[in-house]
């Protein structure tokens, strides 16, 4: 389930964006607000440890301390500047999703709200997400579909064949990868949103200011010349309804839970079980 993506790019890009993060993400903000009111279908669900994963300058920290004030909450992101805009009072951590540096089955709900997109394999991630887990815990991540910034993708491929926007994964592979890291009972949704902009430069400026630029590992190196630009823009001017101009996010949610003791989770090497060692009473070598 790879994506092709460059972490060290991913890194840099919303490590300069940390400050004007917030200032430039509503949908990154209605979207995290949509997928805790999933929580709400979870009856009697009081979790005593939580990780947000992607936490970004940390406002679904505070949002999820305000549902779960009992709960620790621990902050981590790739992008430590990111970790810097975290209020102090939440342990923030420096990581990888794909490598979290926390114990097994030590964390009630993992939260991860348009983060797994950034991933370069998505499915490992998923798999750090079960191992973290403990039995019954809960996974609620949101992530971006295919569809998303279809218009910007169709305007550049009109010009040239190189990427310019990164690649998402499909919901139906990712719902796979749940299954096959040993989710159960995942449940998924999809949803558009189709924000307006006057012109595409209003576009990749927000781009820019939330870190969400292409980091393909196949994209141009070299910055885009005027007369590439222009051309991009009188492509992306066929989508222009009603006096301006889509773009169509497309946003997956996603609750699971982790299963009981005993079943296989995956890793790089193959899969691995664990139980508790009762269950080896009565057993011997041959």
């Amino acid at each position: 389930m790879s994506a092709g993506l460059d972490r060290a790019h991913i890194r840099r890009a919303f490590g300069r964006a940390a400050a004007s993060y917030a200032a430039h993400s509503p949908l990154q903000a209605e979207v995290a607000l949509r997928l805790r009111e999933h929580l709400d279908e979870v009856a009697g669900f009081a979790p005593r440890r939580i990780v947000d994963v992607g936490c970004g300058p940390g406002e679904g920290c505070v949002a999820l301390r305000a549902r779960f004030p009992d709960a620790d909450i621990i902050a981590l992101d790739l992008a430590l500047p990111m970790l810097r805009e975290v209020d102090r009072s939440f342990p923030r951590i420096g990581a990888d999703a794909q490598a979290l540096p926390l114990a097994d089955a030590s964390v009630d709900l993992v939260h991860s709200s348009l983060c797994l997109q950034w991933c370069d394999d998505p499915g490992l991630a998923l798999a750090e997400f079960r191992r973290v887990l403990r039995p019954e815990g809960l996974l609620l991540f949101s992530t971006f579909g295919p569809d998303t910034l279809k218009e910007l993708r169709a305007a550049f491929a009109e010009v040239d064949r190189t990427p310019h926007v990164s690649r998402f994964v499909d919901m139906h592979d990712i719902g796979d990868g749940l299954l096959a890291s040993g989710f159960r009972d995942p449940v998924m949704e999809r949803e558009d949103f189709v924000l307006t902009y006057a012109d595409v430069r209003s576009l990749m400026r927000e781009l820019r200011a939330i870190g969400a630029t292409n980091a393909d590992v196949q994209r141009q190196r070299s910055l885009t010349g005027k007369a590439h630009l222009a051309r991009v823009e009188a492509a992306y001017e066929h989508f222009r309804l009603d006096g301006v101009l889509p773009a169509t996010y497309e946003v997956v949610y996603a609750i699971a839970r982790a299963p009981a003791p005993g079943q296989p989770r995956r890793e790089s090497g193959g899969d691995i079980a664990s139980f508790p060692i009762e269950r080896l009473r009565g057993s011997r070598r041959r």
